[in-house]
């Protein structure tokens, strides 16, 4: 009987693991992907580093931001931490 409930306390124990940091994890990452595929030249985005730029070109795997008049500056897509409104 200690057997069956200790398997059933770690079936809980999985379950709320799952719903409460899997799932969120899972939906922020899908939404963050998609942010990333959407954002296209001209748009402003904020690096992870703090960095505030404007896309100039969008590479396969980076995108090469204008960070001032003659400034350049070539970041892979996971460096993008948000897009500037």
């Amino acid at each position: 009987m200690q057997v069956q409930g200790l398997l059933w306390y770690l079936a809980g124990f999985m379950a709320v693991f799952y719903l409460f940091i899997v799932l969120p994890r899972q939906r922020q990452e899908k939404k963050r992907k998609q942010m990333i595929e959407g954002l296209k030249v001209h748009d402003r985005v904020v690096t992870i580093g703090g960095i505030v730029a404007e896309i100039k070109r969008v590479k396969e795997n980076s995108f090469v931001l204008k960070t001032s008049e003659d400034g350049e500056l070539e970041v892979l897509k996971t460096a993008v931490a948000y897009k500037a409104e």
